[in-house]
């Protein structure tokens, strides 16, 4: 399927969508090379040019941008740190199915983490303009996916679905706070009392 069709299915028609996809035969390699290496790299590349060229403002000190090393440097780590944790998530979810009455599948669980992402990679267009990835909180959506997706693909009664997703979401809060963490430690922002270079 088309990546366009699929997140356009995905986020307006969830229910209907994971009925389809978890019956698609599919591969680890097909899932990042179709669907996770385009969209997760939305947001890498637009903090790119939000961080570089538009840049943020800053109190007293007015628009600071970071320099192009910097931004190149902090989008590469996040996404190779994106690419790795939706892996690392999916390996949790399916370690997670039998604790909640699912069935093991690693490929299921990959499907989870990949499709019920969406959101999150989409919004991450947001970091375009610094001053408005607070709109990424759009990308919350993902947890409303990732709820209806556990039961369909890892065969979970719907009655421990959201006991699964609280763990699962847990998890995912871990493993993006420690990508975020990692990737903005390449990234030197402005504080009080320090001189930052600045444009206006």
């Amino acid at each position: 399927m088309d990546l366009m069709e699929r997140a356009k299915r995905i986020l307006l028609q969830p229910s209907r969508e994971w009925q389809v996809i978890d019956e698609e035969p599919t591969s680890t390699v097909e899932l990042y090379r179709s669907y996770i290496v385009p969209l997760a790299a939305i947001g890498p590349l637009a903090s790119i040019v939000g961080l570089w060229i538009v840049g943020f403002s800053v109190p007293f000190l007015g628009t600071y941008r970071v320099s192009f090393g910097a931004a190149l440097s902090h989008a590469v780590v996040s996404y190779a740190l994106t690419l790795a944790g939706v892996y690392v998530l999916a390996l949790i979810i399916n370690a997670l199915a039998p604790t909640f009455a699912g069935q093991k599948s690693e490929i299921q669980a990959l499907k989870v983490a990949t499709y019920a992402s969406t959101a999150a990679w989409l919004a991450g267009i947001f970091s375009l303009i610094p001053m408005l990835s607070m709109l990424g909180i759009l990308g919350v959506y993902s947890l409303y996916l990732l709820y209806l997706g556990l039961p369909v693909l890892m065969k979970a009664p719907q009655e421990k679905a959201l006991g699964y997703t609280i763990v699962v979401i847990i998890a995912a809060i871990v493993i993006f706070a420690v990508i975020g963490i990692v990737g903005g430690a390449f990234v030197r922002y402005p504080s009080p009392g320090i001189q930052m270079p600045k444009m206006n």
